[in-house]
């Protein structure tokens, strides 16, 4: 039997914070209809998953795993459809978590929900429902999550289609505890190859993202996170992905 077997990407990652590093080498493989994704971190764990295209029409099937977590294998089923998409997924375990997720749009407006069983407990640890408006210059969406005790409401305006500028605000409220916050961000290309994004929290957080294309599929993404409480918390990031 013979295989056609392409190597598709390879992306490394690094994470310095105060005095630790961490970081991951990922690899993808392609053959067919089948993609093999495998992960590697600095704590030696092996993160990997198979993903089949069109099991049945219209389907994606994925088996995750992570190696020495025995625990950690996943099988997810996906069904896509022009207006509408279903997502399953069952850990491989004696005892499973279930999670199921559906939505269903026209193109401008979506309407969405998701639930999780724990089938160790025999309770539902998650159920979220929300609904979306997309537009050709904007988009805002409201949700109500963390089983019912959140209410999130968010916008996207693109300010420059022809130089990628947008802003994105986020705001969420708890309804037991009545605390408010809210995210504002930004998103500009500087030129064709060159992307900047800003991020700023009410908590003082604040965060940057740089990604450069410096040849054609290949990308460098430098971040920073900054919480001006814990200075010694401050985070940087490295990504270099290579694609083929």
């Amino acid at each position: 039997m013979y295989w056609n077997v392409y190597w598709q990407a390879l992306t490394t990652t690094g994470l310095k914070r105060g005095q630790f590093f961490t970081g991951d080498l990922s690899t993808q493989y392609k053959s067919g209809n089948t993609t093999v994704d495998v992960k590697v971190d600095t704590n030696c764990n092996i993160t990997s998953t198979i993903t089949v295209n069109e099991i049945f029409p219209s389907s994606k099937t994925a088996l995750s795993f992570k190696i020495p977590d025995h625990k950690s294998g996943k099988l997810e089923v996906q069904y896509l459809h022009d207006r509408a998409a279903i997502n399953s997924s069952i850990g491989l375990t004696p005892t499973p978590l279930l999670e199921f997720s559906a939505a269903v749009g026209n193109g401008e407006v979506s309407l969405g929900g998701e639930v999780a069983f724990d089938t160790a407990t025999a309770s539902l640890t998650k159920y979220n429902v929300g609904i979306g408006l997309t537009k050709e210059d904007y988009s805002a969406a409201l949700m109500v999550a963390d089983k019912g005790e959140t209410l999130k409401a968010s916008y996207l305006h693109t300010v420059n289609p022809v130089n990628g500028t947008a802003v994105a605000a986020e705001i969420s409220h708890k309804l037991t505890t009545y605390e408010n916050n809210f995210t504002i961000g930004s998103s500009h290309f500087v030129d064709p190859y060159t992307m900047v994004k800003t991020r700023f929290s009410n908590d003082g957080k604040v965060a940057m993202l740089c990604q450069r294309q410096w040849r054609p599929k290949s990308l460098m993404t430098f971040s920073a996170e900054m919480d001006p409480k814990t200075v010694s918390s401050t985070r940087f990031g490295l990504a270099v992905a290579l694609r083929s």
